[in-house]
């Protein structure tokens, strides 16, 4: 009988790989055994771990990509359009290259590099620190709310603190989750360059997460407190009339087209004029005066995320645009018009919040106080970026 190994062995018929030299890595160039990229200029002498994930990984016709546009819009705009915000920066009032069969097309060299592409965050964000910085934030306030619960912290509150609590602090929670997903989501999409698009999308998480925070901390009191109406800042939003001025300005502000706008009418303005003025010149003054040493907590979180990181890049944005070899005129002039039309608009909303800091039991600072105090700090800011404070500053 025959057996498997006597039976012949048939060699079967499989491609063999031949090698050219075209496949990736058989050349060797100058650069070959270089360990960082050198396609791009680093902000300092040394390249940063930021710069090497970050900058140009979205890339432009005006940078790199000599072929043009790889994608576009029905209506035959490619990638990411300059004209989605007035704001100019240096080289992008040249025309794109025309591309099409027989045009030869230009060589990269010969454009310049939009001053788009200078832009660098300060706070060096990309997908690693956003999710270490807002898993150590959230760490903290669990554990702060945590402890709260386990030393009964929240009995000692005024009874009409919980009820300012309740309708008050929850009423924010809509401005952050708005904000977060319909101006900076947004104003990310956008914007034209990816140095831009992790630092405003990182703001939208700062945003969304504060009003996560806000709501799951709403769910506690509601179990930790009896009689707490964790319902009653809906109410509060769509009818108290001290919240109508925010809730106006909060929505015209996802309403706004200009990606450059929206950062900034956020940012320089709403932020510091009504968002500062509701957390750090309410709240966290008139908190611990009722009893309630847990609650600055939360909200010092977001305070933090805006006084510290949301503001610091927004200003070394608008500083490069403000000081473009180009366009700096240009810029400041339309920044000017934007501070004056959002202003008159923030400080309105700011006013009718002037009841709220009349409801504690224990008061606050006077309103006057805090209000001139976020009028300077908002000042200090315009003259950080070459602006003049607008004159509705006074009203």
């Amino acid at each position: 009988m025959t057996t498997t190994q006597d039976s012949p062995k048939t060699e079967r018929s499989v491609p063999k790989p031949v090698f050219t030299d075209a496949e990736a890595g058989a050349r060797e160039f100058p650069d070959s055994t270089v360990r960082h990229y050198n396609y791009y200029k680093p902000q300092k002498r040394k390249q940063s771990h930021y710069e090497d994930v970050t900058v140009d990984v979205q890339p432009d016709p005006r940078h790199y990509l000599s072929q043009g546009w790889l994608y576009g819009f029905a209506d035959g705009r490619g990638g990411y359009p300059l004209d989605w915000t007035v704001l100019k920066a240096w080289g992008s009032d040249k025309p794109s290259p025309e591309r099409g069969p027989g045009t030869g097309g230009l060589f990269v060299k010969e454009w310049p590099a939009t001053g788009w592409h200078e832009f660098r965050d300060p706070n060096e964000e990309w997908e690693l620190t956003l999710y270490r910085y807002n898993s150590n934030v959230v760490r903290q306030v669990t554990q702060n709310v945590e402890a709260a619960k386990a030393s009964k912290a929240f009995e000692q509150w005024n009874p009409n603190w919980v009820r300012f609590v309740e309708q008050h602090i929850g009423a924010w929670m809509h401005v952050d989750h708005g904000l977060g997903l319909y101006l900076y989501a947004n104003a990310n999409r956008r914007a034209p360059t990816n140095m831009h698009n992790n630092a405003i999308s990182v703001n939208s998480m700062h945003r969304i997460r504060a009003a996560q925070d806000l709501a799951l901390y709403n769910l506690t009191l509601s179990e930790e407190i009896e009689g707490f109406d964790g319902s009653a800042h809906l109410e509060t939003w769509n009818h108290d009339p001290a919240w109508q001025g925010v809730r106006a300005v909060a929505e015209e502000l996802t309403a706004i087209d200009d990606w450059c706008e929206a950062i900034f009418a956020a940012n320089v303005v709403f932020e510091p004029l009504v968002g500062e003025l509701f957390r750090s010149q309410l709240v966290q003054q008139a908190a611990p005066r009722n009893g309630d040493f847990v609650t600055p907590t939360v909200v010092g979180a977001a305070e933090y995320d805006f006084a510290e990181r949301d503001l610091r890049y927004t200003t070394a944005m608008f500083e490069l645009l403000t000081n473009d070899k180009e366009f700096a005129g240009h810029n400041k002039a339309i920044l000017a018009d934007w501070a004056s039309t959002w202003t008159a608009k923030a400080l309105t909303a700011a006013r009718t919040l002037q009841p709220l800091w009349s409801q504690p039991d224990a008061k606050p600072p006077r309103f006057e106080d805090g209000l001139d105090r976020v009028k300077n700090r908002f000042s200090g800011i315009l003259a950080s970026l070459g602006l003049e404070a607008p004159k509705e500053l006074a009203q």
